[in-house]
Protein backbone atom coordinates (compact mmCIF):
# COMPACT_ATOMS: atom_id res chain seq x y z
CA UNK A 1 0.00 0.00 0.00
CA UNK A 2 0.76 3.53 -1.06
CA UNK A 3 1.53 5.42 2.46
CA UNK A 4 -0.69 8.59 2.07
CA UNK A 5 0.67 12.09 1.18
CA UNK A 6 -0.20 14.85 3.43
CA UNK A 7 -0.47 18.06 1.73
CA UNK A 8 1.47 20.78 3.66
CA UNK A 9 1.61 24.94 3.88
CA UNK A 10 3.57 27.34 5.52
CA UNK A 11 1.63 27.58 8.44
CA UNK A 12 1.70 23.77 9.07
CA UNK A 13 5.42 24.15 8.86
CA UNK A 14 5.30 26.59 11.07
CA UNK A 15 3.46 24.71 13.50
CA UNK A 16 6.28 22.04 13.44
CA UNK A 17 8.97 23.43 13.68
CA UNK A 18 6.89 24.72 17.27
CA UNK A 19 5.97 21.23 18.39
CA UNK A 20 5.82 17.95 16.02
CA UNK A 21 2.71 17.30 17.96
CA UNK A 22 0.97 19.84 17.65
CA UNK A 23 1.52 19.70 13.90
CA UNK A 24 0.13 15.64 13.94
CA UNK A 25 -2.81 17.07 16.30
CA UNK A 26 -3.98 20.13 13.84
CA UNK A 27 -4.04 17.22 10.88
CA UNK A 28 -5.55 14.17 12.50
CA UNK A 29 -7.13 15.70 15.60
CA UNK A 30 -8.35 19.08 14.94
CA UNK A 31 -11.64 18.91 17.16
CA UNK A 32 -9.20 19.02 20.12
CA UNK A 33 -8.13 22.75 19.33
CA UNK A 34 -9.19 25.24 21.93
CA UNK A 35 -8.84 28.89 20.27
CA UNK A 36 -9.65 31.45 22.43
CA UNK A 37 -11.74 35.05 20.59
CA UNK A 38 -8.09 36.99 21.77
CA UNK A 39 -6.82 34.34 18.95
CA UNK A 40 -9.46 34.55 16.46
CA UNK A 41 -9.31 38.15 16.95
CA UNK A 42 -5.89 38.36 16.53
CA UNK A 43 -6.07 36.82 12.82
CA UNK A 44 -9.30 38.60 11.73
CA UNK A 45 -6.83 41.75 12.71
CA UNK A 46 -3.76 40.51 10.85
CA UNK A 47 -6.14 39.05 7.81
CA UNK A 48 -7.72 42.88 7.84
CA UNK A 49 -4.08 44.65 7.84
CA UNK A 50 -2.81 42.22 4.98
CA UNK A 51 -5.85 43.31 2.74
CA UNK A 52 -4.76 47.20 3.13
CA UNK A 53 -1.70 46.75 2.39
CA UNK A 54 -3.00 45.14 -0.77
CA UNK A 55 -5.05 48.41 -1.35
CA UNK A 56 -2.29 50.79 -1.56
CA UNK A 57 -1.20 48.96 -4.87
CA UNK A 58 -4.02 49.77 -6.90
CA UNK A 59 -2.15 48.25 -10.03
CA UNK A 60 -1.95 45.04 -8.31
CA UNK A 61 -4.03 41.29 -9.04
CA UNK A 62 -5.68 39.10 -6.84
CA UNK A 63 -5.35 35.51 -7.16
CA UNK A 64 -8.30 34.44 -6.13
CA UNK A 65 -9.00 30.69 -4.25
CA UNK A 66 -12.60 30.76 -4.83
CA UNK A 67 -12.33 28.04 -7.21
CA UNK A 68 -9.70 25.67 -5.02
CA UNK A 69 -6.21 26.15 -4.79
CA UNK A 70 -4.76 24.28 -7.52
CA UNK A 71 -7.07 26.84 -9.88
CA UNK A 72 -5.51 29.64 -7.97
CA UNK A 73 -1.98 28.02 -8.96
CA UNK A 74 -3.10 27.48 -12.35
CA UNK A 75 -3.70 31.56 -12.44
CA UNK A 76 -0.47 32.75 -11.01
CA UNK A 77 1.72 30.44 -13.55
CA UNK A 78 -0.56 32.01 -16.31
CA UNK A 79 -0.14 35.63 -14.90
CA UNK A 80 3.27 34.84 -14.40
CA UNK A 81 3.85 33.75 -17.57
CA UNK A 82 1.88 36.63 -19.41
CA UNK A 83 4.72 38.69 -18.42
CA UNK A 84 2.63 40.66 -15.73
CA UNK A 85 4.93 43.92 -14.34
CA UNK A 86 2.91 44.61 -11.48
CA UNK A 87 1.92 43.05 -8.19
CA UNK A 88 0.44 40.38 -7.25
CA UNK A 89 -1.48 39.58 -4.40
CA UNK A 90 -1.85 35.84 -2.82
CA UNK A 91 0.63 34.30 -5.43
CA UNK A 92 -0.03 30.66 -5.35
CA UNK A 93 2.68 27.88 -5.57
CA UNK A 94 3.07 24.00 -4.74
CA UNK A 95 6.16 22.24 -4.83
CA UNK A 96 6.92 18.64 -3.67
CA UNK A 97 3.16 18.65 -1.48
CA UNK A 98 3.83 22.22 -0.16
CA UNK A 99 1.41 24.86 -1.03
CA UNK A 100 1.82 28.61 -0.06
CA UNK A 101 0.02 31.83 -0.98
CA UNK A 102 2.89 34.38 -1.03
CA UNK A 103 0.79 38.23 0.63
CA UNK A 104 2.73 40.23 -2.30
CA UNK A 105 4.84 39.73 -4.86
CA UNK A 106 6.46 43.30 -6.54
CA UNK A 107 8.13 43.11 -9.95
CA UNK A 108 12.03 44.25 -9.03
CA UNK A 109 14.56 44.99 -12.24
CA UNK A 110 18.59 45.37 -11.67
CA UNK A 111 20.97 45.36 -14.20
CA UNK A 112 18.38 45.08 -16.81
CA UNK A 113 16.86 41.97 -15.79
CA UNK A 114 13.25 41.18 -13.94
CA UNK A 115 12.63 39.19 -10.95
CA UNK A 116 10.29 39.46 -7.78
CA UNK A 117 10.04 41.05 -4.29
CA UNK A 118 8.81 38.77 -1.28
CA UNK A 119 6.37 40.85 0.66
CA UNK A 120 4.97 39.05 3.76
CA UNK A 121 2.70 41.55 5.72
CA UNK A 122 2.81 41.26 9.28
CA UNK A 123 0.16 43.20 11.76
CA UNK A 124 3.39 44.34 13.84
CA UNK A 125 5.31 47.60 14.06
CA UNK A 126 8.57 45.38 13.46
CA UNK A 127 9.54 42.04 12.01
CA UNK A 128 9.84 39.37 14.19
CA UNK A 129 11.88 36.02 14.51
CA UNK A 130 8.80 33.95 13.80
CA UNK A 131 8.53 35.74 10.97
CA UNK A 132 11.77 34.05 9.50
CA UNK A 133 10.38 30.51 8.97
CA UNK A 134 7.47 31.24 6.82
CA UNK A 135 9.20 33.57 4.82
CA UNK A 136 12.04 30.88 4.61
CA UNK A 137 9.19 28.47 3.26
CA UNK A 138 7.83 30.72 0.56
CA UNK A 139 10.94 31.69 -0.99
CA UNK A 140 11.89 27.34 -1.27
CA UNK A 141 8.38 26.67 -2.71
CA UNK A 142 8.54 29.33 -5.01
CA UNK A 143 12.27 29.35 -5.99
CA UNK A 144 11.87 25.55 -6.63
CA UNK A 145 8.95 26.72 -8.82
CA UNK A 146 11.64 28.65 -10.82
CA UNK A 147 10.64 32.10 -9.70
CA UNK A 148 12.92 34.64 -9.59
CA UNK A 149 12.86 36.04 -6.25
CA UNK A 150 15.69 38.84 -5.67
CA UNK A 151 14.61 40.05 -2.17
CA UNK A 152 11.91 39.16 0.62
CA UNK A 153 10.97 41.34 3.48
CA UNK A 154 8.74 41.62 6.60
CA UNK A 155 6.31 44.31 5.66
CA UNK A 156 5.20 45.79 9.08
CA UNK A 157 3.24 49.08 10.28
CA UNK A 158 5.82 51.89 10.33
CA UNK A 159 5.70 53.23 13.96
CA UNK A 160 6.52 56.65 13.25
CA UNK A 161 3.42 56.59 10.54
CA UNK A 162 1.02 59.86 11.67
CA UNK A 163 -1.93 60.21 10.15
CA UNK A 164 -2.15 64.04 8.67
CA UNK A 165 -5.05 63.61 6.36
CA UNK A 166 -8.34 61.63 6.13
CA UNK A 167 -7.15 58.50 3.63
CA UNK A 168 -3.64 59.34 3.24
CA UNK A 169 -1.55 56.26 3.77
CA UNK A 170 1.25 56.85 1.66
CA UNK A 171 4.29 55.56 4.72
CA UNK A 172 1.43 53.31 6.63
CA UNK A 173 3.30 50.16 6.05
CA UNK A 174 8.01 49.73 5.62
CA UNK A 175 10.00 46.82 4.94
CA UNK A 176 12.46 44.98 7.17
CA UNK A 177 14.81 42.81 4.44
CA UNK A 178 15.10 39.41 5.35
CA UNK A 179 16.75 37.91 2.65
CA UNK A 180 20.41 37.06 4.32
CA UNK A 181 18.08 35.45 6.93
CA UNK A 182 15.72 33.46 5.28
CA UNK A 183 18.36 31.83 2.08
CA UNK A 184 20.27 29.68 4.53
CA UNK A 185 16.56 28.58 6.34
CA UNK A 186 15.73 28.20 2.56
CA UNK A 187 18.30 25.98 1.63
CA UNK A 188 17.55 23.39 4.44
CA UNK A 189 13.40 23.44 4.00
CA UNK A 190 13.34 20.35 2.20
CA UNK A 191 14.75 18.29 5.08
CA UNK A 192 12.54 20.11 7.51
CA UNK A 193 9.36 19.18 4.57
CA UNK A 194 10.37 15.19 4.72
CA UNK A 195 10.43 15.44 8.81
CA UNK A 196 7.03 16.92 8.46
CA UNK A 197 6.07 14.56 6.38
CA UNK A 198 7.01 11.69 7.95
CA UNK A 199 5.78 13.08 11.40
CA UNK A 200 2.19 13.31 9.66
CA UNK A 201 3.01 9.47 8.16
CA UNK A 202 3.43 8.46 12.10
CA UNK A 203 1.32 7.83 15.08
CA UNK A 204 0.97 10.95 17.87
CA UNK A 205 4.06 11.81 18.28
CA UNK A 206 5.18 11.98 22.19
CA UNK A 207 6.64 14.84 24.35
CA UNK A 208 6.11 16.54 26.93
CA UNK A 209 5.00 19.74 28.28
CA UNK A 210 7.03 22.58 28.22
CA UNK A 211 8.14 26.13 26.91
CA UNK A 212 7.53 25.54 23.70
CA UNK A 213 3.67 25.05 24.28
CA UNK A 214 4.04 29.11 24.64
CA UNK A 215 6.61 30.40 22.01
CA UNK A 216 6.51 31.25 19.89
CA UNK A 217 2.33 31.20 20.38
CA UNK A 218 0.13 29.37 22.91
CA UNK A 219 -0.80 25.96 21.47
CA UNK A 220 -4.04 25.26 21.04
CA UNK A 221 -3.99 22.01 22.19
CA UNK A 222 -2.04 22.57 25.19
CA UNK A 223 -5.36 21.66 27.65
CA UNK A 224 -5.24 18.10 25.66
CA UNK A 225 -1.32 17.72 26.17
CA UNK A 226 -1.87 18.54 30.10
CA UNK A 227 -4.33 16.52 30.79
CA UNK A 228 -3.03 13.46 32.50
CA UNK A 229 -0.55 16.44 34.28
CA UNK A 230 -1.10 15.73 38.12
CA UNK A 231 -2.99 19.04 39.17
CA UNK A 232 -0.86 21.82 40.12
CA UNK A 233 -0.46 23.19 44.30
CA UNK A 234 -2.65 25.97 45.23
CA UNK A 235 0.04 28.02 45.97
CA UNK A 236 2.46 27.15 43.09
CA UNK A 237 5.90 28.91 42.91
CA UNK A 238 4.95 30.53 39.58
CA UNK A 239 2.61 33.46 41.43
CA UNK A 240 5.82 34.87 43.12
CA UNK A 241 5.53 38.27 41.35
CA UNK A 242 8.00 40.32 38.64
CA UNK A 243 11.07 39.18 37.18
CA UNK A 244 12.81 38.79 40.29
CA UNK A 245 10.05 36.47 41.69
CA UNK A 246 9.77 34.40 38.56
CA UNK A 247 13.70 34.00 38.67
CA UNK A 248 13.10 32.28 42.24
CA UNK A 249 9.86 30.48 40.73
CA UNK A 250 12.47 28.85 38.42
CA UNK A 251 15.18 27.77 41.04
CA UNK A 252 12.55 26.58 43.47
CA UNK A 253 11.28 24.39 40.06
CA UNK A 254 14.76 23.17 39.46
CA UNK A 255 14.94 22.03 43.13
CA UNK A 256 11.74 19.90 43.01
CA UNK A 257 9.91 22.72 44.79
CA UNK A 258 6.47 23.28 42.59
CA UNK A 259 4.52 24.94 46.07
CA UNK A 260 5.02 28.05 47.92
CA UNK A 261 4.34 26.32 50.70
CA UNK A 262 7.47 24.16 50.32
CA UNK A 263 9.66 27.02 50.04
CA UNK A 264 12.20 27.93 52.45
CA UNK A 265 11.54 31.20 53.64
CA UNK A 266 15.19 32.23 53.34
CA UNK A 267 15.08 31.14 49.34
CA UNK A 268 13.26 35.15 48.76
CA UNK A 269 15.58 37.60 48.21
CA UNK A 270 13.54 40.91 48.83
CA UNK A 271 11.29 42.25 52.08
CA UNK A 272 8.28 42.22 48.92
CA UNK A 273 9.02 38.54 48.07
CA UNK A 274 9.44 37.60 51.10
CA UNK A 275 6.19 39.50 52.61
CA UNK A 276 4.17 37.27 49.63
CA UNK A 277 5.87 34.41 50.96
CA UNK A 278 5.14 34.74 54.69
CA UNK A 279 1.35 36.31 53.63
CA UNK A 280 1.29 32.85 51.13
CA UNK A 281 1.87 30.44 53.91
CA UNK A 282 0.36 31.47 57.26
CA UNK A 283 -2.24 33.22 55.61
CA UNK A 284 -1.64 36.20 57.55
CA UNK A 285 -2.52 40.00 55.60
CA UNK A 286 0.53 42.61 55.40
CA UNK A 287 -1.10 45.20 55.89
CA UNK A 288 0.34 48.53 57.16
CA UNK A 289 -2.70 50.60 57.41
CA UNK A 290 -0.35 53.97 59.34
CA UNK A 291 2.27 53.78 56.14
CA UNK A 292 -0.98 54.19 54.05
CA UNK A 293 -2.73 57.00 55.70
CA UNK A 294 0.77 58.67 56.24
CA UNK A 295 1.37 58.27 52.33
CA UNK A 296 -2.31 59.59 51.17
CA UNK A 297 -2.38 62.26 53.72
CA UNK A 298 -2.32 65.12 51.64
CA UNK A 299 -4.23 63.23 49.14
CA UNK A 300 -6.30 67.06 48.77
CA UNK A 301 -9.89 66.75 48.45
CA UNK A 302 -12.32 66.59 45.98
CA UNK A 303 -10.72 63.70 45.62
CA UNK A 304 -11.45 62.35 41.38
CA UNK A 305 -11.20 58.72 40.95
CA UNK A 306 -10.22 58.38 37.07
CA UNK A 307 -10.48 55.56 34.97
CA UNK A 308 -10.17 55.50 31.09
CA UNK A 309 -11.09 53.20 28.20
CA UNK A 310 -9.07 53.37 25.11
CA UNK A 311 -9.31 51.56 21.20
CA UNK A 312 -5.98 51.00 19.30
CA UNK A 313 -6.23 50.48 15.64
CA UNK A 314 -3.49 48.93 13.96
CA UNK A 315 -4.33 51.19 10.73
CA UNK A 316 -5.01 54.47 12.18
CA UNK A 317 -8.69 55.94 12.12
CA UNK A 318 -8.55 59.39 12.65
CA UNK A 319 -5.93 61.83 11.79
CA UNK A 320 -3.04 62.78 14.41
CA UNK A 321 -2.59 59.16 15.66
CA UNK A 322 -0.21 56.17 14.95
CA UNK A 323 -0.74 52.43 14.34
CA UNK A 324 -1.76 51.45 17.67
CA UNK A 325 -1.77 54.62 19.08
CA UNK A 326 -4.01 54.69 22.57
CA UNK A 327 -7.56 56.62 21.89
CA UNK A 328 -9.53 57.10 24.64
CA UNK A 329 -13.32 56.58 23.83
CA UNK A 330 -14.45 55.93 27.96
CA UNK A 331 -13.74 57.54 31.14
CA UNK A 332 -15.23 56.74 34.80
CA UNK A 333 -14.88 59.46 37.27
CA UNK A 334 -15.90 58.96 40.96
CA UNK A 335 -15.62 62.81 42.81
CA UNK A 336 -15.02 62.60 46.14
CA UNK A 337 -15.76 65.75 48.58
CA UNK A 338 -14.52 66.37 52.18
CA UNK A 339 -17.45 65.82 53.51
CA UNK A 340 -17.87 62.08 52.53
CA UNK A 341 -20.65 62.78 49.57
CA UNK A 342 -19.47 60.91 46.02
CA UNK A 343 -21.04 61.82 42.67
CA UNK A 344 -20.38 59.88 39.68
CA UNK A 345 -19.53 61.39 35.94
CA UNK A 346 -18.82 59.34 32.97
CA UNK A 347 -18.53 59.25 29.54
CA UNK A 348 -18.84 57.18 26.63
CA UNK A 349 -18.41 57.54 22.81
CA UNK A 350 -19.15 54.84 21.11
CA UNK A 351 -20.78 55.07 17.20
CA UNK A 352 -17.61 55.35 15.39
CA UNK A 353 -16.82 58.57 15.10
CA UNK A 354 -13.61 60.05 16.78
CA UNK A 355 -14.12 60.06 20.52
CA UNK A 356 -11.30 62.72 21.52
CA UNK A 357 -12.79 66.08 21.41
CA UNK A 358 -15.60 64.91 22.97
CA UNK A 359 -13.87 63.42 25.60
CA UNK A 360 -11.39 66.35 26.23
CA UNK A 361 -14.89 68.34 26.62
CA UNK A 362 -15.80 66.47 29.34
CA UNK A 363 -12.61 65.82 31.31
CA UNK A 364 -12.09 69.50 31.55
CA UNK A 365 -15.61 69.79 33.10
CA UNK A 366 -13.83 67.73 36.55
CA UNK A 367 -13.09 69.66 39.44
CA UNK A 368 -10.26 72.54 38.77
CA UNK A 369 -9.08 71.44 42.29
CA UNK A 370 -8.09 68.39 44.46
CA UNK A 371 -6.14 64.95 43.67
CA UNK A 372 -6.60 63.01 40.74
CA UNK A 373 -6.36 59.16 41.78
CA UNK A 374 -5.73 56.60 39.45
CA UNK A 375 -4.52 53.18 39.37
CA UNK A 376 -1.62 52.62 37.38
CA UNK A 377 -1.66 56.17 36.84
CA UNK A 378 0.97 56.19 33.68
CA UNK A 379 -1.77 55.07 31.80
CA UNK A 380 -3.90 57.95 32.76
CA UNK A 381 -1.24 60.46 32.59
CA UNK A 382 -0.60 59.11 28.90
CA UNK A 383 -4.38 59.55 28.00
CA UNK A 384 -4.46 63.37 29.30
CA UNK A 385 -1.24 64.40 27.82
CA UNK A 386 -1.77 63.22 24.61
CA UNK A 387 -5.41 65.09 24.77
CA UNK A 388 -3.66 68.26 26.03
CA UNK A 389 -1.16 68.27 22.71
CA UNK A 390 -4.52 67.38 20.49
CA UNK A 391 -6.57 70.30 22.09
CA UNK A 392 -4.62 73.65 22.91
CA UNK A 393 -7.96 75.38 23.73
CA UNK A 394 -8.99 72.76 26.56
CA UNK A 395 -5.13 72.14 27.37
CA UNK A 396 -4.28 73.92 30.42
CA UNK A 397 -7.34 72.15 32.14
CA UNK A 398 -5.90 68.69 30.82
CA UNK A 399 -2.68 69.57 32.11
CA UNK A 400 -3.75 70.70 35.41
CA UNK A 401 -5.32 66.96 35.94
CA UNK A 402 -2.24 65.10 34.69
CA UNK A 403 -0.29 67.47 37.39
CA UNK A 404 -3.14 66.29 39.69
CA UNK A 405 -2.16 62.44 39.29
CA UNK A 406 -1.16 59.76 41.80
CA UNK A 407 -0.90 56.72 41.92
CA UNK A 408 -3.00 53.93 44.31
CA UNK A 409 -1.34 51.42 43.09
CA UNK A 410 2.08 51.42 44.30
CA UNK A 411 1.13 52.29 47.34
CA UNK A 412 -0.89 49.15 47.71
CA UNK A 413 1.89 47.42 46.14
CA UNK A 414 4.18 48.51 49.45
CA UNK A 415 1.92 48.39 52.48
CA UNK A 416 -0.63 45.11 51.39
CA UNK A 417 -0.70 42.06 50.74
CA UNK A 418 -3.15 38.90 50.54
CA UNK A 419 -2.38 35.52 49.67
CA UNK A 420 -5.75 35.61 47.53
CA UNK A 421 -4.36 38.19 45.43
CA UNK A 422 -2.18 35.55 44.26
CA UNK A 423 1.31 37.67 43.01
CA UNK A 424 -0.88 40.76 41.63
CA UNK A 425 -1.80 44.15 42.57
CA UNK A 426 -4.44 44.88 39.98
CA UNK A 427 -7.37 46.06 40.48
CA UNK A 428 -8.93 43.08 40.30
CA UNK A 429 -6.74 41.21 42.31
CA UNK A 430 -7.00 43.60 45.17
CA UNK A 431 -10.68 44.25 45.36
CA UNK A 432 -12.38 41.25 46.33
CA UNK A 433 -9.80 40.87 49.23
CA UNK A 434 -11.19 44.03 50.72
CA UNK A 435 -14.29 44.71 49.87
CA UNK A 436 -17.87 42.24 49.03
CA UNK A 437 -17.65 43.42 45.36
CA UNK A 438 -15.52 42.55 42.64
CA UNK A 439 -15.69 41.86 39.11
CA UNK A 440 -17.62 38.27 38.43
CA UNK A 441 -21.38 39.86 38.49
CA UNK A 442 -20.42 41.72 35.40
CA UNK A 443 -21.62 39.69 32.54
CA UNK A 444 -20.05 40.71 29.15
CA UNK A 445 -17.42 43.14 30.07
CA UNK A 446 -15.12 42.31 32.63
CA UNK A 447 -11.62 43.11 31.76
CA UNK A 448 -9.99 45.92 29.10
CA UNK A 449 -9.13 43.07 26.41
CA UNK A 450 -13.38 42.86 26.84
CA UNK A 451 -14.14 46.97 26.44
CA UNK A 452 -12.08 46.56 23.59
CA UNK A 453 -13.88 44.12 21.52
CA UNK A 454 -17.53 45.63 23.01
CA UNK A 455 -16.95 48.77 21.71
CA UNK A 456 -15.21 47.27 17.82
CA UNK A 457 -18.57 45.32 18.41
CA UNK A 458 -20.19 48.28 19.15
CA UNK A 459 -19.47 50.58 15.91
CA UNK A 460 -19.72 47.96 13.80
CA UNK A 461 -22.26 49.19 11.65
CA UNK A 462 -23.48 45.43 10.89
CA UNK A 463 -24.30 45.65 14.77
CA UNK A 464 -28.05 45.89 15.62
CA UNK A 465 -29.19 49.31 17.69
CA UNK A 466 -30.71 46.98 20.02
CA UNK A 467 -27.54 44.88 20.53
CA UNK A 468 -25.45 48.19 20.48
CA UNK A 469 -27.66 49.87 23.59
CA UNK A 470 -26.59 46.59 25.38
CA UNK A 471 -22.90 46.86 24.95
CA UNK A 472 -22.99 50.67 25.85
CA UNK A 473 -24.38 49.83 29.35
CA UNK A 474 -22.05 46.73 29.46
CA UNK A 475 -19.32 49.64 28.96
CA UNK A 476 -20.20 52.26 31.17
CA UNK A 477 -21.33 49.28 33.90
CA UNK A 478 -17.38 47.86 33.83
CA UNK A 479 -15.92 51.18 33.71
CA UNK A 480 -18.07 52.78 36.90
CA UNK A 481 -16.90 49.65 38.67
CA UNK A 482 -13.00 50.50 37.67
CA UNK A 483 -13.25 53.90 39.64
CA UNK A 484 -15.87 52.70 41.97
CA UNK A 485 -13.15 49.85 43.16
CA UNK A 486 -10.16 52.35 43.81
CA UNK A 487 -13.01 54.11 46.33
CA UNK A 488 -13.72 50.79 48.22
CA UNK A 489 -9.92 50.08 48.26
CA UNK A 490 -8.66 53.65 49.31
CA UNK A 491 -11.33 53.15 52.05
CA UNK A 492 -10.40 49.94 52.94
CA UNK A 493 -6.46 50.50 52.98
CA UNK A 494 -6.68 53.49 55.14
CA UNK A 495 -9.17 51.83 57.97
Amino acid sequence: MTPRRFGLSKSKITLFEQCPKRLWLSVHRPELAEETDSVRASFAAGHAVGGFACELLPDGIMVSADDGLAAAAEHTTHVLQSGWQHPIFEATFVHDGVLIRADILEPRAEAGTRGWHLAEVKNTTGAKAYHIGDIATQLWVMRQCGVDVRSAAVRHLDSTFTLTHPGDYAGLFTDTDVIGLVEPIAAGRSVVVAEARATLAGSEPTREPGDHCDDPFTCSFKAYCNRHLPPPPEWPVSLLPDAAGKKVARQLAAQGIASLIDAPAQAMPSPKLARVHHATVTGEIWHDADAIRRETADWAFPRIYLDFETIQFAIPRWIVTRPFSQVPFQFSAHIETGDGTMRHVEFLCADGSDPRRACAEALVKLPATGTVIAWNASFERQCLLGLASLFPDLAPALQSLADRLVDLLPVARRHYYHRDMRGSWSIKAVLPTLAEIGYDNLVEVKSGADAQSAYLEAIDPATDPTRADAIRDALLDYCRRDTEAMVQVLAALTR
